[in-house]
């Protein structure tokens, strides 16, 4: 399906690769919500592009309905799903002084980032159900596009919980590809390796540099705006369906 002209929510578009996914879809032509617990975050973004900025906790059903509302009355049904939201964590199972782990922590992450996305991906799939097939596909009515890790794939030690979450996300891609089938609703998940985000540049210079060293090939972390073509891309091309993509110049994390 084409950007151009079509409404979009992008979740965690307050920042980092949120915030460039919104700004691509922007530049294409998407009429973008941009959704995000961070509400100046989102309004920074949303002034920029010339979009709707609103406050969203993605873990709750009555924010992500409100949200969806209001983004619709504004743009009508979003066709392009954006689930970029998410946190980290870094916890050993058994920490220093021999205690376990706490479990809220673990709760916590799987929460955002599994349960969440999940969250956003039932109420907006509910509405893109109802809208007309898009003229000129195969019958597609819209796109949702999740993000994993490649953590999903080769955690490190003491991301058990983000590993568990973002391992969830690219379990439920197939799942959800093939359950929203019939609607003509395609889904995709990118597993991002190691990007320069807000997060990623408060690290010291040094680490930055030994982190991007360590990928084979290009030696140097992933820029925001490739992940926001990938994902752009993954909107145009109608034969990209339940995959799941790795962006991470054939990054393979070590276990610490």
């Amino acid at each position: 399906m084409q950007i151009s002209g079509h409404a979009a929510i992008v979740t965690g578009g307050g920042s980092g690769l949120g915030e460039a996914v919104a700004r691509e879809l922007a530049r294409l032509g998407a009429r973008v919500t941009v959704l995000d617990v961070n509400q100046a975050g989102a309004e920074r973004v949303a002034q920029d592009i010339g979009g709707l900025a609103l406050r969203c906790d993605i873990t709750d059903s009555a924010s992500v309905t409100a949200a969806l509302d209001a983004a619709e009355a504004v743009h009508g049904t979003a066709r392009i799903v954006m689930n970029i939201a998410g946190i980290g964590s870094a916890k050993r199972v058994i920490q220093r002084d021999g205690s376990p782990a706490p479990l809220e922590d673990f709760e916590r992450v799987v929460r955002v980032n599994l349960i969440g996305t999940y969250n956003v991906v039932r109420l907006a799939a509910a509405r893109l159900a109802k809208a007309e097939p898009l003229e000129g596909t195969s019958g597609e009515r819209g796109v949702i596009v999740n993000t994993a890790s490649v953590a999903a794939f080769d955690g490190q030690v003491g991301q058990e919980a983000y590993s568990a979450s973002k391992g969830g996300v690219v379990g439920m891609t197939l799942p959800l590809a093939r359950d929203l089938a019939q609607w003509g609703i395609r889904v995709c998940t990118i597993a991002p390796g190691l990007f320069a985000t807000p997060l990623m540049n408060e690290l010291p210079e040094a680490v930055q540099q030994s982190l991007a060293a360590s990928i084979p090939f290009p030696k140097r972390l992933g820029q925001p705006d490739e992940f926001a073509a990938l994902a752009a891309h993954i909107v145009q091309n109608g034969h990209l369906n339940g995959e799941v993509i790795r962006l991470d110049g054939a990054l393979r994390m070590a276990p610490r």
